[in-house]
Parts: structure tokens; sequence; C-alpha cells
């Protein structure tokens, strides 16, 4: 379906080697998840639902993926790149809460205390992840301070 759609290289965020960039296009399509219908003599049919984006991403090692999402239609294919990407940190985000805060531990039987627990592993994770922007924030602040320092003791007509 993307093949007669235009490609653009679009660029979502920088990394540590630079900007990160990809190939995307993307479509609206009505993808057949609807309401079973019986059609004929054949058995339950899915009819078409709601509209959503159809985007596919080639990547310069000639690697292609393709993803569906439900934003809204106006919606740029620049924010559609950064939402596709963002996954990472949600895997990222759910790994550090198993790994680091016991989120896959409960034993228990009843719905409600899994989602105690789920909840409660969050707002550790929640907590802890404002610990480490606030730290990365005061190292930020005393570089550019150094710095600014440094400029001013080195800079012509001081001593």
């Amino acid at each position: 379906m993307l093949e007669g759609t235009k490609w653009r290289q679009v660029s979502w965020r920088k990394g540590t080697k630079g900007r990160l960039t990809a190939r995307f296009a993307a479509i609206r399509v009505r993808i057949a998840d609807g309401a079973p219908q019986r059609i004929g003599s054949a058995g339950a049919q899915h009819m078409p639902g709601e509209e959503a984006w159809l985007v596919g991403k080639h990547r310069s090692n000639g690697e292609r993926k393709y993803y569906l999402s439900n934003l809204p239609a106006e919606t740029p294919i620049k924010v559609l790149a950064g939402a596709i990407k963002a996954r990472w940190i949600c895997e990222q985000a759910h790994q550090q809460l198993k790994e680091e805060l016991g989120l896959d531990h409960f034993e228990g039987r009843s719905w409600t205390g899994l989602h105690r627990h789920a909840l409660m592993s969050m707002m550790a994770y929640a907590f802890l992840q404002s610990r480490r922007l606030a730290q990365v924030g005061r190292k930020k602040k005393s570089l550019r301070t150094a710095t600014a320092t440094q400029s001013a003791i080195s800079a012509p007509g001081h001593s």
C-alpha cells in the first residue's frame, strides 16, 4: 500500500552519535477490525473500522518495518516517527520496572492486588526517575557554571 507513497527522510531526535534519521511514508487506512458480520456463506468477517495511520520505515541498512497508529489524521509525519520510535523508551522503562523494582514478582491471587502492586512499582519508578533527572540537571548546571567561570578567568584583561 505504501509503494506509491512519497517517502521522506525524517529525523525524530538527537542521539549520542548525531541525529537519528530514517525514511518514512504514511497513509490513512481502514483496518478490518470492526464488528464481525456474516457475509454470504463465509463465517464472521470483520468490517472496516476507524481510520488509522499505516506508517512504513526504511533504514539505511535496508531494514523495513511497518506500524499502525491511531493518532489524528492531521498528525505530521515527524510526530508519527517520534511516537513510533518512543516505543523503545517504553520497553526500557518496562525492563527497569521488572529488574529494579520487582514488577514481575507479584504472587498474589487477586486482580486488585496485582493492580496495587503494579501501581506501587510505577510510583517508585516515577520517583527514582525524577531523582535521576534532577541529578542530571544539577550536573549540567554545575558544568555550565564551571565553563562560564573558566571563560571569565581566561578572558583578556583578567589576571
